[in-house]
């Protein structure tokens, strides 16, 4: 009988491998759908859905799975939900039309709910005070965004896009039988049998819920989105073949996956709020610079007519994304801070809703990205919205959190001095 420490080893090592390989699937349209979108003869709208459509069923399912986690356990449900996308992902490659694209897209976004899965199964195995870093190691699954801009497009020049689902749908079979073999069970982890579903939902009335659905919808939300969005926007912006435009991507979607377990650490050492708080403070002041639109303006001078240009080269966009993507790192590690605190019993409930939330932004993003490039011309119009959502997730957590705080720090000022006074 293995050791309560090696159980605990060995579920979070396999549940991160299982989780990158299936966030690795989620994103595969992120690269293969760049040549799709050439031979159908995509518009930017339609590249947008094809993206996110993955994503789409990826976030709906969260909320079933989280449930389903906290009443049969972990590792069965992610087991089987390894399996059931194994068949879809090898069909992308046998799809010829639109739709079929479309519907396949829909069947593999099931590899995009293992995160609420995943994310009870390991927090349960930890005590509370290490639970923010073992979800922040399993929160590092998101960088098999990252792994499939180094694989897929290799696979795409070498052997063509064809190929990559194939691989990719081996790949997950072998990962899903080794999580199988290597992972444990403990019955005492799931929930009460007299505890029904309705039961469980009715953590969602709390308030508290919600806001960190909205935090999540742009740390994970916007990462998801960016991460489908990114490579074709290096092919467009900046004239950069599909392997340089991938790799430059990375540059965002690895240290938004892998940085989240030092997100974790910092959660349980300063608490979520704190580092939450300077997440959305980085986010926008780089969301807001990278808002802004190649722009030419004439001046008249003494000495005539001068243009001026401002725009980011390459290198400061890149450095930038890259801040970005270690500030959402570190946010996603935080929010689950919040919900393992705040609601231990639930979290499979909690985690599953807010997930939920998360990845639906993840789906409407690039779409909206596609229809407002569309609408304007503007390719950093993606920057635009995510900045006001930014904006949206700093006035609620100022109202909610940071100003209650100060008042509560003044009522127990006020308190002490009164008193002080009376035994004066």
């Amino acid at each position: 009988m293995a050791s309560r420490k090696f159980q605990q080893l060995s579920v979070l090592v396999m549940s991160t491998a299982a989780f990158t390989m299936c966030f690795a699937a989620w994103m595969l349209f992120a690269v293969i759908g760049i040549p799709i979108k050439e031979i159908l003869a995509l518009n930017e709208t339609q590249f947008g859905l094809l993206a996110a459509t993955p994503v789409l069923t990826g976030s709906l399912v969260r909320l079933p799975l989280g449930m389903l986690t906290d009443r049969y356990g972990g590792r069965i449900v992610f087991f089987v939900l390894m399996l059931c996308t194994v068949l879809p992902i090898w069909m992308i490659g046998e799809a010829t039309a639109y739709w079929q694209f479309l519907v396949a897209g829909l069947f593999v976004g099931f590899a995009g709910g293992s995160f609420s899965v995943g994310i009870a199964y390991c927090a349960r195995w930890f005590e509370r005070s290490n639970q923010g870093f073992a979800m922040g190691v399993f929160g590092a699954g998101n960088s098999g965004a990252a792994m499939t801009k180094f694989i897929a497009p290799t696979l795409v020049v070498m052997f063509g896009w064809q190929m990559v689902p194939q691989v990719y749908a081996a790949a997950m079979l072998i990962t899903a039988l080794a999580f199988w073999f290597f992972t444990y069970e403990d019955p005492t982890h799931r929930v009460h049998s007299s505890i029904t579903f309705r039961d469980q939902l009715r953590v969602l009335k709390d308030p508290r819920v919600w806001k960190y659905c909205q935090y999540y919808s742009i740390v994970f939300g916007g990462y998801v989105g960016l991460s489908l969005w990114m490579t074709k926007y290096y092919v467009n912006e900046f004239g950069m073949g599909l392997q340089t435009a991938a790799l430059l991507a990375a540059c965002f979607s690895l240290p938004g996956g892998v940085l989240r377990a030092v997100g974790g650490w910092l959660s349980d050492r300063y608490g979520a709020h704190k580092v939450t708080w300077w997440v959305m403070w980085v986010s926008w002041v780089c969301l807001f610079l990278l808002s802004y639109p190649h722009t030419e303006f004439t001046v008249r001078t003494v000495d005539g007519p001068r243009t001026f240009s401002i725009h980011l080269n390459v290198w400061t966009f890149t450095t930038l994304m890259f801040i970005v993507g270690v500030a959402w790192a570190f946010g996603k590690a935080s929010v689950f801070k919040y919900i393992s605190n705040e609601f231990p019993e639930e979290i499979g409930a909690v985690s599953g809703i807010v997930g939920l939330v998360g990845g639906l932004g993840g789906f409407l993003l690039p779409i909206m990205f596609g229809a407002l490039l569309d609408l304007t011309g503007v390719r950093s119009s993606a920057f635009m919205l995510l900045y006001g959502v930014t904006w949206v997730s700093l006035i609620w957590m100022y109202l909610t959190e940071v100003r209650r705080t100060d008042l509560l720090d003044g009522h127990e000022v006020g308190a002490r001095t009164d008193a002080g006074s009376a035994k004066a």
